[in-house]
């Protein structure tokens, strides 16, 4: 495989790696909103918020370089 083919490869995992913590960081606001920490939760959205900016810009990257390539077997050294 080559890199671009690995590059493929990974840019989804990454992807969906980011929207795990965004999903995280948007619970964690809550907790903190619920503990009177509106000021922290609002920062910790804006942190979710940009994850999902960071990956619009990886899906850019990947429909530039051709869409997801689907691997049997594939590393997922970073």
């Amino acid at each position: 495989m080559n890199d671009i083919e690995k590059l493929r490869a990974l840019l989804p995992h990454w992807i969906e790696h980011n929207q795990e913590h965004a999903a995280e960081f948007e619970n964690w606001a809550a907790k903190a909103s619920e503990a009177g920490q509106n000021k922290a939760a609002k920062i910790i959205l804006r942190a979710a918020q940009e994850m999902q900016v960071t990956n619009d810009t990886l899906q850019s990257a990947q429909n530039e370089l051709g869409g997801p390539v689907h691997l049997e077997q594939h590393s997922h050294t970073h």
